[in-house]
């Protein structure tokens, strides 16, 4: 297969995790009750999301991406992923240590916010006096 087809194909794989990882819990609570596969698959994705900004690892999608768009005889890029694409349209300048940490802790926090919400609204609504 085209490697440049491949490229793009783990572009959008690795677009598409990120926004699983941080947005995916909205997947795993469906008509007011859990669903445990895309839970655990959610959690398990947003906590290897989490881990690798936080310690600054580099996720293993940014080389093998790169490494087709060069087999393919395009520009690889030596950023990571968020800075090659995202950084532009998130941040004016350079993505610096405080900020990726702050991210790795954004995706901890949305999901904590979306796995807690509706356990939060459930109790309020039990509430004696509460209709």
């Amino acid at each position: 297969m085209n490697p440049r087809v491949l490229a793009d194909a783990v572009l959008i794989f690795h677009a598409s995790f990120i926004l699983f990882a941080v947005f995916g819990g909205m997947l795993a609570y469906r008509q007011g009750r859990w669903c445990k596969i895309w839970l655990i698959l959610h959690l398990c994705c947003a906590a290897w999301a989490a881990t690798v900004v936080i310690m600054g690892w580099t996720c293993p999608l940014t080389p093998l991406e790169q490494q087709l768009r060069q087999a393919a005889g395009q520009q690889g890029y030596t950023k990571s992923f968020i800075e090659h694409y995202l950084l532009v349209a998130i941040y004016p300048e350079g993505l610096i240590r405080p900020i990726q940490i702050a991210l790795g802790f954004g995706v901890l926090a949305i999901n904590t916010l979306i796995y807690g919400l509706p356990s939060f609204l459930k109790r309020k609504a039990a509430l004696p006096g509460k209709k």
